[in-house]
């Protein structure tokens, strides 16, 4: 087998996390290890549900209390403002990376490996760990999911992001 990284963003705090399904399609043993703030407890997690087509997962662990992140909503977004990433670029001896941008550009259209997504564009850095972790607004709030699958096609300065309002009825079918 191999391993694979990704980063993840805590929805619930009885231990839902939202990912990019890329990250964990075909995962036999997932772990969800948390960052330094929260003791970098490293927690087994189930696999409650993948959309490979809109490449977006739901992970369990087994863990209450949890400091659930904040939802904001991608609709409202404005092409100039704000945007930050926290990940964990390149695997996790760079863990809790944060690169900041602005959004680039909205409703950008896609085809990855057949499959034509809607994202949102940022020139915030986004290397391969990020995949699945947070693009956040200038209030703290997520309104994207990175996914650096599709970086990678494509030159530096631009990274993409499934819009939260895109992705949050797909995470509750998923759940």
């Amino acid at each position: 087998g191999y391993s694979c990284t990704g980063t993840g963003i805590i929805m619930s705090e009885d231990g839902y996390i939202l990912t990019n399904a890329h990250v964990v399609d075909g995962g036999t043993n997932i772990q969800v290890v948390l960052s330094d703030e929260l003791e970098s407890e490293t927690l087994d997690a189930q696999l409650i549900g993948c959309d490979t087509q809109t490449d977006i997962a739901v992970l369990k662990v087994d863990k209450t209390g949890l400091p659930a992140a904040e939802f904001g909503t991608s609709s409202e977004l404005v092409v100039g403002e704000a945007a930050i990433v926290i990940g964990n670029p390149l695997g996790f001896d760079l863990s809790g990376t944060v690169t900041a941008g602005i959004i680039s550009a909205l409703d950008r259209e896609l085809t990855i490996e057949d499959r034509t997504m809607n994202l949102i564009q940022t020139d915030a850095s986004i290397n391969s760990g990020n995949s699945g972790g947070p693009l956040i607004n200038a209030y703290g709030q997520v309104i994207g999911i990175t996914s650096a699958k599709v970086s990678s096609t494509y030159g530096e300065g631009l990274g993409f992001a499934i819009p939260i309002d895109e992705a949050m009825p797909i995470v509750e079918d998923l759940m």
